[in-house]
């Protein structure tokens, strides 16, 4: 599936989250889906962007690693191998970034959506646990984006430099 129609999903999921559990499993899938695309944009993307594609695979998967804890376990959803009993990352379903621009804004969108969601469950939480693993999470959200906006730069640098290549090459040609 392409990684623009897997970030709109989990953009809606997570707009209906209500429990901070639930809204704790769509962090945890926002970052296995910024790993895996990351992973896939540092393999078959542009040149440029394959080191800042690498890095946000690397944040990714640690920002997984956040949502391991008591605080999940306590909910009876403890994470085990990296991933919530029965819960498969919506990134396993990746097959494709068709649109690079596009994926990485809805991205960038979504760990932004993740970082406000998991404010508020950690405003709203007397446990420390939990507390602690949202103060995480939205510390790998933040990371994630910082990478994100990293590769976007890149993207509109890439495309002012061929603009520019296009133009003096139109300007040189003879008529």
């Amino acid at each position: 599936m392409d990684a623009v129609r897997l970030i709109g999903q989990s953009r809606a999921a997570l707009a209906q989250s209500r429990a901070a559990l639930d809204i704790l499993v769509e962090a945890w899938q926002a970052q296995a889906l910024a790993q895996a695309i990351g992973g896939q944009l540092a393999v078959s993307g542009p040149p440029e962007l394959r080191g800042e594609a690498r890095g946000l695979s690397e944040v990714g998967g640690r920002g997984c690693g956040v949502f391991e804890g008591p605080a999940l376990r306590a909910g009876g959803m403890g994470f085990t191998g990296g991933q919530p009993p029965d819960i498969l990352p919506r990134a396993a379903q990746l097959s494709e970034v068709a649109d690079i621009r596009g994926a990485l804004t809805g991205l960038g969108g979504l760990l932004g959506e993740v970082g406000i969601a998991l404010v508020g469950v950690a405003c709203a939480t007397d446990e420390e646990g939990l507390y602690w693993q949202c103060i995480e999470g939205i510390d790998a959200a933040d990371e994630s984006s910082d990478r994100v906006r990293g590769m976007l730069r890149r993207l509109t640098v890439r495309e002012q430099d061929r603009m520019r290549s296009a133009a003096r090459d139109s300007a040189t040609e003879p008529s």
